[in-house]
C-alpha cells in the first residue's frame, strides 16, 4: 500500500492548512491511521491518530486543541486540519497506516507499517 500525502505549504503564524493522505489500491478500513512530523535534527513526533475501529482519536500534547484528524466516510482519505499554526509546527508531515496497531502503541512510529513520502509545512513568524 502506497500512501500519498499532500496539502503542505508556506503559511503565516496563526494561519491554517489541511493535509490529505490517500492510499493506493485500497481504503483505510480496519487500519489505524496517523500523522507524524519530523523537523530537522529532531526525532519523529506523534501528531494525531485514529484507531482501527475509527471510534477514537488521539492527539499529541503540542497540537491538542489546534489540530483535528479525520477520515472521510468511505475511509479513502485521511485529513489533518491544522489551525492556529506557529513556527514550532514547521516540519515534514508524514501519514502512516497499520493493520495491527494496538491502543498502547498508537503514538509509536514503529507500530505503523505503511508510510507516505511526507509533505512540508513551513510556518513563518
Amino acid at each position: 500500500v502506497q500512501l500519498q500525502a499532500s496539502g503542505g505549504g508556506l503559511v503565516q503564524a496563526g494561519g491554517s492548512l489541511r493535509l490529505s493522505c490517500a492510499p493506493s489500491g485500497r481504503t483505510f478500513r480496519s487500519y489505524a491511521v496517523a500523522w507524524f512530523r519530523q523537523a530537522p535534527g529532531k526525532e519523529r513526533e506523534f501528531v494525531a491518530a485514529i484507531g482501527r475501529t475509527g471510534g477514537y482519536t488521539y492527539y499529541g500534547d503540542a497540537v491538542k486543541g489546534r489540530f483535528t484528524i479525520s477520515l472521510d466516510n468511505a475511509k479513502t482519505t485521511l485529513y489533518l486540519q491544522m489551525n492556529n499554526l506557529n513556527a514550532e509546527d514547521t516540519a515534514i508531515y508524514l501519514c502512516a497506516a497499520g493493520p495491527s496497531v494496538i491502543t498502547s502503541q498508537i503514538r509509536v512510529p514503529e507500530a505503523y507499517y505503511y508510510w507516505g513520502q511526507g509533505t512540508q509545512v513551513t510556518v513563518s513568524s
